[in-house]
């Protein structure tokens, strides 16, 4: 499952509910910078990114909708992500979007009177705040930034993991939010493959693709001490996934997923119903996450401190910043010493050994934790 929106004709809003944008009525409130308080308007969410982004905004989510009620939640996003969005329990409609790579969408088709709060989970800058506030919300929550001087807001951090900055965003305007509150309900469908070991070789760039003959070592020895192995590949990653299992001994039908992108359903029973997921730095480990399901997650040009998992003792994370575990140079960023987009895999994802990963791997599969999550500092 890629991290990033496909680009395509923007489409209206699509219901979670039939007819649910039309029967939505406005309540704008009294400007940007009034106060959370009650009523039946709808309430807009930009966060027009991929399936880990969605899910390290799910506290902020949450937080939305316990602190604005009576509301609607319309969150605008790719059309993809309509599934997952319905997973959450929070979202009632899903306004598509479309845009290349992680840009900011050029315009959102939103019908009807203006959003009664439009709150900006996208990113930091005029590009997401000015295409939010020609809408004309009654109020706009954004983090504040110098060329948009009318939005007021907290200040910007770039060294805060992800989940922790939208919470911080909200708590800034009224709405206690809590980073640790990420857990997807449990999927309703059984796992088609209850008790494997999940690889998920793909992500978004190739920065943060693990080599796949690494992948396909770490699954050949998990194989043969008796494990059963899947390997997940999103739209387009096909190719990497069968090389994989290939190249582990594993047959065609190991590999789920591929020409598309699984149905969200059967992903997440698969996430749920595994022993362990191998993963890089993408949606699919944020989807262990909430579903709380053992992973060894693998890092490389940024730090997990910006995106890992929270520290618990079903969550492996292996990152190498430098061969002495310091900064790669005295001016690098230590949160993001390399390139997330970049055409190569890291030179830090490839001082991860297929060694680490099957130690780690071995370490969760004693421990078998499943219990409750904890609101826990994220990994640094």
């Amino acid at each position: 499952m890629t991290g990033q929106p496909r680009t395509g004709a923007t489409a209206p809003a699509q219901g979670l509910e039939p007819d649910a944008a039309a029967r939505a009525t406005a309540d704008p409130g009294s400007g940007t910078g009034s106060g959370p308080g009650s009523g039946t308007g709808r309430v807009l969410v930009l966060r027009a990114l991929g399936l880990g982004d969605l899910l390290t905004a799910l506290p902020a989510l949450r937080a939305v909708r316990r602190g604005l009620p009576g509301r609607r939640l319309v969150l605008a996003a790719p059309a993809r992500l309509a599934d997952a969005a319905r997973a959450t329990g929070v979202v009632d409609d899903l306004l598509p979007t479309t845009a290349p790579g992680r840009a900011v969408p050029r315009r959102l088709d939103w019908s009807g009177p203006p959003p009664e709060v439009a709150i900006d989970l996208h990113g930091n800058g005029p590009p997401s705040h000015l295409l939010l506030d020609r809408l004309r919300p009654g109020r706009l929550w954004a983090y504040a930034h110098p060329d948009t001087p009318h939005l007021p807001g907290p200040v910007w951090r770039a060294d805060e993991h992800e989940r922790e900055r939208w919470c911080r965003l909200l708590s800034w305007y009224g709405l206690p939010a809590d980073p640790a509150d990420l857990r997807l309900p449990a999927p309703a469908s059984p796992s088609p493959a209850a008790g494997a070991i999940v690889l998920h070789p793909g992500a978004d760039a190739a920065a943060r693709c693990w080599p796949p003959e690494r992948f396909a070592a770490v699954a050949a020895a998990l194989r043969a001490t008796g494990h059963r192995l899947v390997i997940t590949a999103g739209a387009g990653e096909g190719p990497l996934a069968a090389e994989v299992a290939e190249r582990a001994g594993l047959p065609p039908h190991a590999v789920f997923g591929g020409a598309a992108d699984l149905p969200f359903d059967r992903l997440a029973a698969l996430v749920a119903g595994a022993r362990a997921v191998v993963v890089g730095d993408t949606g699919l480990a944020h989807l262990a996450t909430a579903l709380g399901t053992p992973s060894v997650v693998l890092f490389g040009p940024v730090s997990p401190g910006l995106w890992g998992p929270p520290r618990t003792a079903r969550h492996r994370v292996l990152w190498h910043p430098s061969p002495d575990g310091g900064a790669d140079g005295a001016a690098a960023d230590p949160h993001r010493p390399g390139d997330a987009h970049g055409e190569r895999p890291d030179e830090r994802l490839l001082r991860i050994t297929p060694d680490e990963v099957l130690a780690s791997v071995h370490a969760l599969l004693a421990t078998e934790t499943r219990g409750p999550l904890v609101a826990e500092p994220a990994v640094p």
